[in-house]
Order: structure tokens, then C-alpha cells, then sequence
């Protein structure tokens, strides 16, 4: 059989469904988009087969933004053709995933006429240009099994040949009509194979819209096409070709692990008439280790998966900022309202892969929490709570008020505006004081938190201030003046100057007076301003935890 000969229909028919069309006609039912000169159609084409790396969300928000600055479309594909590997689990993460990082596709999954959206649900168009390779003389059956395969590796291995499918080692391309035909008919199990062009000396060359002109040595295996399960899925290289054709994509914006395959992609294009897209292959975000420099893995990196942004509580403003920043590193330190429409530039993109920094985005999310409404503190934060901590979640619903004040303390006119929120899953950390169900109160005098002062002096200071408490009503002066009147009935020196002029006649400094104070309304050493504290708890609640103390006696 002669590398063009052609199959005859009864036998294509035994080897790939019929599917009682032609090409032409997904070429008539999927048409040319009506959208203006120089629209961008990209798509980020997800597999569910695993937890989804930040690096998905990285590539597509790229993807969307030239296609949103060129008056153009962005779509969603589930490549899910591996079998053994998606997952229903996965697959359900993607559009609450998506939409959250404002990454979800244009179009929706019963959008017509491309879809659609779900590769399993193509099938019959995929086996429709097979059969048509396969008369071509393009392509041909496979009946190796996996033993013979790796026979055939083992054997190229100890030659130091070439790895793969290809020349000589490609027993099943010569394979005559009759013998196919026998070999079907004893129901063998067969793959469908492409039959590459290529030679072993051929180059190939293109234009990477993301890296430059790029040459490579052209593809010379005969890479599968059809599986040979029962399904007979088609493989990555063939669905995709097909699909990214006839939803009239011209624009792949993928990860660089790809660029191997071009040479294969464009002879499958070729050998399909289609005429093939634009590719922009994007390097990987790195992590810093030491010295060196890797993949960001999420096998080892936490912050490497989408659920650790989203378990952590990061806003998706933050994180898409942040993003942005390392695409195109002249974004990272420009308002986000100015940068938030503009396009990322693909030449600007780091061919090395750019490094991420964690402290960088918390700096990042930190602003924009600080900047935020406290009501809209509150929705996020009940959203995330619902999901991730059920008890915060009770707890927001029940004080939303406290929530709003205690959110509010520091912002607003005249305020420098605290930022002591990173993440919602801090919020517990940093506000979990204000509410009776997640503070933990102190009770023992002799807490180390007091800075070793003495219990019986701790528990005087407490029981003083409460049985003399003013709540203050709006100037900080009123509660600080109660504070220094505590102090001084007590023996404390009101200045630094007092206490050095006669150490001994005092018991300590005011400042003293106001850290027990603040660990005993906060449990903690640091707090904002006590008198915003004392405001937003109230009165009884303040009395309460004066009075918590133990005697030490």
C-alpha cells in the first residue's frame, strides 16, 4: 500500500462510524463570525482532570483581554476527551472559578451556531474529517498494542534513534487493504493514526505572536488521532485543530509545553484545509527557590492551585491586578482603575516566565480591601464565610451591624485608612474581637500578654476602670482622659519625663496602663484605637470584660 492509497468506504466504514456527513457540512452549520476587522477570537479550553492551577486563570485572562480590546470573543471549551482522568468535581469548579476571576466565557454553553462547548459532545464532527483522512490516504489504522509499542521504544532506544511512530518503526502504515480488513474483522483493537509529511531533515518556521519567528524540525510521527477505546475519542491534537477551525479561533493562547507540537498542528491544519490560527505560547509562572528558579508546582506550591485564593479569601480584584502586573511588569504599580480595560500586550509578556511574589499580591489585597465600602466589605465577606468558615458566617449574619462598625473604624474622611485586612480568611484574626462567639477572653492576670506586671496590679487596674467607666460617646479625648485618671490614681507616671526624673516612686508609665487596658478588652497587644474598640463593643460588653479578670489572691 503506498503512502497516499486510499481506504474504500466499507472499510473506513468498519474502522470509524459513519456519521452520514461530510466535512462540508460542519462547514456550512459552524460559520465565519461577523465581527470587525482585526477581532481577536481566543479561548481558554480547560481539561477536567484535576485541581485548576492559577496558571489557567493566568493564560485566559490574557486571552480575554486581547479579545475584549479587539471587539472580539472569548469562549470557554471542556476539552474532556481523556476518560480516565476528568472529573465531574473538576468540571463543576469551572464556572464558579471562572466568573469569580471575571475570566467566564462570552458565549454560554448552549450558544449557538459554535457550539457545542464540551468536546465530548463533538464526537461525530471529529470522526467526520477522520473518515475523511482516512480516504485522503492521510491517515490509517494502528493495531499495536502497548506491549508492541514499548517494544518498539525499547528497541529505538538502544539504536539511539528517534523516539515515536515514524518510518520503518510504523509497521501498521503498510499495512495492505486485506490485511486491515482481517485484522477488523477479528476485532483487534485499533487506534486511527496520522500520516505525517514530514521528513527528518525538514524545518518548519512561524510566527509566534508572543515570541517572534520561531523554526523548528518538522514532525515526522504519526501522531494518533482517534483512541481505541469505545468511544474512539480524539486525541488533543486532532479535537483541538478541528474545534479551534470551526469556531473560528485565530488566536491560541496557550502554555509554551506546546510549542513541540506546532509543526504537527500546522500538517493536521494543512491536511485538513483549514486555514490554521495565530499562536502566542506563554512561558509559565515561576517560583523563586533560593537561588534557583522552577515551575510554580501544585505539588509543592500552595499558592500554585485556585483553591488556595479562594479557601484564603483573596478579592478577585487583587488577584487579577496582581496578574496583570506579571504579564506586562509596566502594569504592576499603575492604578488598577487606570489598567483595568487595557489590553495586555503580548510582547511585553516574559519569555522566562515570570517570578511570583506573594508579598507582593497581599500588599495588593490589602489596598483593595482598604478601599472598600464597608457594606461591600460585608457582602464579600459573608459570600466567602458562607462557603469556606459556616461559624464566621453565622456569626456575620446575626452582627451585621458590629461587622459595618467594626469594618469602619479607620476609614472615611480625616481617617488614615487601616489596612489590616489581607484576606477574608484574616478576618477572624483581625476582627474576631468584636464578637462574643469568636473572642477568647481573658481571664487570668498573670497572662504573659500584660508584659510581667504584677497580677494583683492587673486585676486593681480592671476592677478600677470598670466600676469608674465613661463609654465614650465621639471624642478620643474623653476615653484617653479616663485612662490618665486611672493611671495616675494608680501610681503611674503620665510622661516618659516623669518616670525618668523618679522611677521609683512609680509603679510604671501610662502607656503601661493603656497595654493592659488593650489586652483586656482585644486579647491582644495590638489593636486599633481602643476608643473606637470601646465604641463598637459597648458598654456592657466592655464592662464584661473588664470584670472577666480572676482574683489573683
Amino acid at each position: 500500500m503506498s503512502n497516499h492509497q486510499q481506504f474504500e468506504t466499507s472499510l473506513i466504514d468498519a474502522l470509524v462510524p459513519d456519521t452520514g456527513v461530510r466535512p462540508d457540512h460542519w462547514e456550512r452549520l459552524y460559520p465565519k463570525r461577523d465581527l470587525r476587522a482585526g477581532a481577536v477570537v481566543t479561548r481558554y479550553a480547560p481539561s477536567p482532570t484535576g485541581e485548576m492551577h492559577i496558571g489557567g486563570i493566568y493564560v485566559s485572562m490574557i486571552a480575554k483581554s486581547l479579545s475584549a480590546a479587539s471587539g472580539g470573543r472569548f469562549f470557554v471549551r471542556i476539552e474532556d476527551t481523556d476518560e480516565a482522568r476528568s472529573s465531574d468535581a473538576t468540571e463543576a469548579q469551572f464556572d464558579e472559578v471562572l466568573s469569580y476571576f471575571d475570566v467566564a466565557s462570552d458565549e454560554p454553553p448552549d450558544f449557538v451556531p459554535w457550539g457545542p462547548y464540551r468536546q465530548s459532545s463533538r464526537v461525530a464532527i471529529y470522526h467526520t474529517y477522520v473518515r475523511h483522512l482516512l480516504e485522503l490516504g492521510r491517515a490509517y489504522p494502528c493495531f499495536c498494542s502497548r506491549a508492541e509499542l514499548e517494544t518498539v521504544r525499547s528497541q529505538q532506544l538502544d539504536a539511539k534513534a528517534t523516539t515515536g511512530y515514524y518510518g520503518v518503526w510504523a509497521t501498521c502504515a503498510s499495512l495492505d487493504p486485506s490485511t486491515v480488513a482481517r485484522k477488523v474483522d477479528d476485532g483487534i483493537p485499533h487506534t486511527i493514526r496520522f500520516r505525517s509529511p514530514g521528513s527528518r531533515d525538514g524545518r518548519v518556521g512561524y510566527e509566534d505572536a508572543a515570541r517572534g519567528h520561531i523554526q523548528q524540525q518538522d514532525n515526522i510521527n504519526d501522531a494518533v488521532l482517534l483512541k481505541s477505546s469505545g468511544s474512539r475519542l480524539p486525541t488533543y491534537h486532532l479535537a483541538h485543530a478541528i474545534d479551534d477551525h470551526l469556531m473560528r479561533v485565530n488566536l491560541v493562547v496557550r502554555g509554551d509545553e506546546w510549542i513541540s507540537s506546532v509543526p504537527l498542528h500546522l500538517q493536521l491544519f494543512d491536511a485538513m484545509s483549514f486555514e490554521p490560527p495565530s499562536y502566542a505560547h506563554i512561558a509559565p509562572l515561576m517560583k523563586l527557590v533560593g537561588k534557583s528558579r522552577r515551575k510554580l508546582s501544585k505539588r509543592k506550591d500552595p499558592e500554585a492551585s485556585v483553591s488556595y485564593y479562594l479557601q484564603s479569601g483573596y478579592p478577585a480584584e487583587a488577584v487579577l491586578h496582581y496578574l496583570r502586573g506579571l504579564a506586562n511588569s509596566n502594569l504592576a504599580d499603575k492604578p488598577r482603575d487606570e489598567i483595568r480595560d487595557m489590553p495586555i500586550a503580548l510582547e511585553k509578556l516574559s519569555r522566562s516566565g515570570a517570578l511570583v511574589d506573594s508579598a507582593k499580591l497581599n500588599d495588593i489585597s490589602k489596598d483593595v480591601i482598604a478601599e472598600m465600602d464597608v457594606v461591600e466589605v460585608l457582602g464579600e465577606l459573608a459570600e466567602w464565610a458562607r462557603q469556606y468558615d459556616p461559624e464566621l458566617a453565622k456569626v456575620v449574619a446575626a452582627e451585621k451591624e458590629t461587622v459595618l462598625a467594626a469594618v469602619g473604624i479607620g476609614r472615611g474622611p480625616g481617617s488614615r485608612q487601616r489596612k489590616d485586612l489581607v484576606r477574608w480568611s484574616d478576618f477572624r484574626g483581625v476582627y474576631g474581637l468584636f464578637f462574643s462567639g469568636l473572642h477568647d477572653y481573658v481571664t487570668d492576670p498573670r497572662d504573659e500578654r500584660f508584659g510581667g506586671m504584677q497580677p494583683k496590679v492587673v486585676f486593681e487596674l480592671a476592677n478600677d476602670l470598670a466600676s469608674r467607666y465613661r463609654p465614650p460617646i465621639d471624642a478620643a479625648e474623653a476615653w484617653f482622659q479616663q485612662i490618665r485618671e486611672l493611671a495616675q490614681s494608680h501610681r503611674f507616671a503620665l510622661t516618659n519625663s516623669e518616670f525618668r526624673e523618679n522611677p521609683d516612686g512609680f509603679i510604671g508609665r501610662l502607656k503601661d496602663v493603656a497595654g493592659v487596658v488593650r489586652v483586656l478588652l482585644t486579647g491582644s497587644e495590638r489593636s486599633p484605637e481602643l476608643d473606637d474598640v470601646a465604641r463598637v463593643l459597648g458598654t456592657d460588653e466592655v464592662l464584661a470584660r473588664l470584670r472577666m479578670l480572676e482574683d489573683p489572691t
